[in-house]
């Protein structure tokens, strides 16, 4: 045991020493191989010889193993094709955008617009420009089935839940409105706009996910929802230099989704929408959006108020020069000069998807090792993002006026942890990576921690620290420090784990654990999609918490009975009080008996607030 100790305490001083001395005296230029650099610490450590990949939508796979499969999975779109799963379709209704004329379908639950194009085609020079305003068609235009989805890949045991058709010709939106809006008369009242950005850690995803199915929400919360879709991995985030006319800056993706809240401004009240009462909404890397456009100063007239599920918000963003070193990298991986726009734009998708594949596999700033969970993804340009989503929340750097949602699921962090390590971790091991990240804060979390966890693999340990410092800790000091400067914020916690003891976390399955998206399929009433059936206590949380966004869709309060369906008004629904310091700082608990309590790890992350490095 001591032997043990002293071993422990020597990688502590090695590591700590070589890293602050790194920080120091690094090259800007010159990579840094954390792997080896790891192995050189300890020869014993689990290190994966494979980079990895987090597809948070679908999987986590090797870059081999995602390499081998990329080319054949793609197929682009030349033409449309129906990929629709509807066998009940009826003919829709038809209405008139400025751009003009859509024809949906109407199904058991809602008209469906599917595939409807929000800006011009970003393909050929326009592949790195900002999105253009759509172009009028004549004719009636067939909305009837979903178009493809942003370049991606994914592989595995799960690629059916891969988008069928992926190409570069893909910004567009689907919109569901409840049965009752009768368009064949004139439309006598506007309902409140959802607004649905989905995760995937900008790398993948798709608005026309089985799993993202708006028509149940739509019908049962009475409002209009909108699912979009942006520009992914390096297509939407490449930065090859300065100049927005001879390279890529970046950040196309946060403009496609800025496109997509304009179109609905424009035209939603034809569907049946207020523009005056758009809600965003989002999961994960579509949380993270969220979070942007409440920064944001353009996307400020865009939408009223905002819920953002599972933010991550101590992953950070990059700076301008990581994500230029990124787009260096990408470029010889293409044999491409990094300032040759005429070449990249040569390339074909495939190869820009390859590309971008093979420069994942490095970590761009091994000092910012958390960077590895999100290589491809906004980055701060200093005119459209300025900082990092959680200074901009303890500053007050955002849209404070606006109401918001806030909320973290018990166990994020598992999916992660357990995705990336597939075997059991050390204490010593567990001991390198959590110095390797926090530097001169690791012994101090080390003794926070370590008593706590006595099982020989710890990478339980590692999970519950990635949940507490990457989601629930920041994500209750930005709560905070929003209420302190007046802003309504709600707050919540996904507690509750299947009857079946397997939920969908939008990655896999998790056991026995509330992972990273579990909320998913009881609000968007996709547990068949998530191959699980729900028991009626379940369907009966599904429904509440529905009643809960719908309530805040309407009316700006999830605890509202004003325009409640009969259903919600029947519930006698737990109050959900609003997150203030006078009423103990309350959150509401998601379970199959939810309700309302004191945050069970305040005392944790009092702690890691202590700390100020989020």
């Amino acid at each position: 045991m001591e032997s043990r100790l002293c071993l422990l305490l020597l990688l502590l001083c090695t590591l700590s020493l070589v890293l602050a001395s790194g920080e120091e005296t690094k090259n800007d230029d010159d990579d840094i191989d954390l792997v080896s650099f790891l192995r050189g610490i300890y020869s014993g450590l689990l290190v994966r010889d494979e980079p990895f990949i987090i597809n948070r939508d679908f999987e986590i796979n090797s870059l081999k193993e995602l390499g081998r499969s990329a080319d054949p999975s793609i197929t682009e779109q030349t033409k449309d094709k129906p990929v629709s799963w509807e066998t009940t379709a009826a003919p829709g209704p038809v209405v008139l955008t400025k751009n003009g004329q859509i024809k949906g379908v109407t199904v058991d639950k809602a008209h469906i617009f599917y595939g409807v194009r929000y800006a011009d085609p970003p393909i050929g020079a326009y592949r790195w420009k900002p999105p253009r305003s759509v172009s009028p068609w004549s004719g009636v235009y067939d909305a009837s089935f979903p178009r493809a989805a942003c370049m991606q890949a994914c592989s595995g045991p799960i690629t059916e839940e891969c988008p069928r058709l992926v190409s570069e010709d893909c910004l567009y939106l689907n919109i569901f409105v409840p049965l009752d809006v009768d368009f064949s008369a004139p439309l006598r009242s506007s309902l409140p706009v959802m607004v649905w950005i989905h995760g995937g850690d900008f790398i993948a995803g798709s608005a026309s996910k089985p799993l993202y199915d708006g028509r149940f929400i739509s019908n049962f919360t009475h409002t209009v929802v909108v699912s979009l879709e942006y520009r992914l991995g390096a297509f939407g985030f490449l930065v090859s230099g300065k100049d927005a006319h001879t390279s890529a800056v970046g950040n196309y993706g946060v403009l496609d989704q800025q496109a997509a809240l304009l179109w609905v401004q424009q035209n939603i009240a034809v569907f049946g929408g207020d523009p005056s009462k758009v809600t965003i909404f989002g999961e994960s890397a579509g949380a993270q959006s969220v979070s942007l456009h409440l920064m944001i100063q353009s996307s400020k007239p865009l939408f009223k108020q905002a819920v953002l599920q599972s933010l991550p918000f101590s992953i950070p963003l990059k700076t301008r020069h990581d994500a230029l070193k990124l787009g260096k990298d990408f470029a010889k991986q293409t044999n491409c000069s990094v300032s040759d726009v005429v070449c990249l734009l040569s390339l074909s998708p495939q190869a820009v998807l390859a590309a971008q594949m093979k420069t994942s596999s490095k970590i761009v700033n091994p000092f910012r090792f958390l960077e590895v969970f999100e290589t491809w993804g906004p980055h701060i340009d200093g005119e459209l993002i300025k900082e990092q989503a959680v200074t901009a929340f303890l500053k007050g750097h955002w849209q404070k006026e606006k109401q918001v949602l806030l909320g973290t699921t018990s166990e994020e962090g598992v999916i992660f942890v357990y995705g990336v390590f597939n075997k059991p971790v050390s204490a010593i091991e567990s001991t390198v990576y959590i110095t390797a990240i926090f530097k001169q804060h690791a012994l101090r979390i080390l003794h926070k921690y370590l008593p706590l966890y006595r099982d020989a693999d710890r990478r339980g340990m590692l999970a519950q620290i990635v949940t507490d410092y990457v989601f629930l800790c920041p994500s209750r000091r930005s709560a905070r420090a929003g209420t302190a400067a007046g802003s309504q914020v709600w707050t919540y916690v996904f507690d509750h784990v299947a009857s079946d003891h397997r939920v969908w976390s939008g990655l896999t399955f998790c056991y026995q654990h509330v992972c990273h998206g579990a909320e998913l399929p009881f609000l968007f009433n996709s547990a068949p999609v998530a191959n699980f059936t729900m028991s009626p206590p379940e369907r009966l949380l599904s429904n509440r918490m529905l009643c809960y966004w719908g309530a805040f869709a309407h009316t700006g309060d999830p605890s509202s009975r004003a325009q409640q369906t009969t259903f919600c008004r029947e519930q006698r629904l737990p109050v959900w009080p609003r997150y203030s310091d006078t009423s103990g700082w309350l959150m509401l608990n998601f379970t199959v008996r939810s309700h309302a309590q004191v945050g069970t790890r305040n005392h944790v992350c009092d702690f890691w607030d202590k700390l100020g490095i989020y």
